[in-house]
């Protein structure tokens, strides 16, 4: 997959990932999980499959040991392998994992590897990475733009100064983003962080983004998701907002 093939991703169609599986199942109690002495020496080895199902083993085992191995494979030949230890690092994250993730965001040629990271970075807890997202949700293709709406919202809403940082991009993206799951999703994110907010000129001005996604965006998913936001935030504006359009068939 070249940089061209990048184009193939901007679509509504395929924003998810074929390894989306990996970040989102659940260890199967029918069978036994993997061995993670097994799996530890598999991460070293010669063959790029079998470092992949080592990596991927690791999306659902937890242990400190792989993380050194997990950081080798994020600079692997091999993109299924890079994407599958960033996921496995979002499952056993660490401090000393940080930078290598944000460098391999800010480098990498493939869009399903950047969206992992986005992923892993969110599952980080650390501010440090609240930049990096915000420049993905700004620049990069639909499917990273999209994860990287939902990976903000778990890191900014640790401290108050992240949430300030964090609401005017996902305010921008919400308005102009040409992708409508990706301005759902802000939609979602930006309710998620106005129920951090005191009633402030921050809060007002998410509030006011909410309300104009709700009355003006065209496609009905979005104004569906602002809708739910507003919901969920309970503010009497956008309440009433959605009272009023209500009764005239707007919505």
């Amino acid at each position: 997959m070249n940089e061209e093939d990048l184009s193939v991703l901007d679509t509504v169609d395929i924003l998810d990932s074929p390894l989306d599986a990996i970040e989102l199942s659940e260890p199967d109690s029918a069978t036994s999980p993997p061995d993670p002495e097994e799996m530890l020496l598999l991460l070293e080895h010669p063959e790029s499959t079998q470092r992949i199902v080592a990596a991927r083993a690791f999306c659902e085992l937890k242990d400190e040991r792989a993380i050194p191995h997990l950081i080798n494979l994020l600079q692997d030949v091999c993109p299924l392998t890079r994407v599958s230890a960033a996921y496995a690092l979002g499952r056993n994250p660490s401090p000393v994992a940080l930078a290598p993730l944000i460098s391999l965001l800010q480098q990498d040629w493939n869009g399903y590897v950047r969206k992992g990271v986005v992923w892993a970075l969110g599952n980080s807890q650390d501010t440090l990475a609240l930049k990096p997202l915000i420049k993905a949700l700004k620049t990069d293709i639909s499917a990273v733009r999209l994860w990287s709406a939902s990976s903000i919202v778990q890191i900014a809403q640790l401290e108050y100064e992240s949430v300030v940082s964090a609401i005017p991009p996902l305010i921008e993206a919400l308005r102009r983003d040409a992708i409508a799951p990706v301005r759902s999703n802000c939609a979602w994110a930006v309710g998620q962080l106005c129920r951090e907010l005191p009633l402030n000129v921050v809060y007002a001005t998410a509030i006011d983004a909410l309300i104009e996604a709700l009355a003006e965006d065209q496609d009905l998913g979005v104004k569906e998701d602002a809708k739910l936001a507003l919901l969920r935030v309970g503010d009497p504006r956008g309440l009433k907002m959605i009272e009023e359009l209500e009764q005239e068939g707007w919505i």
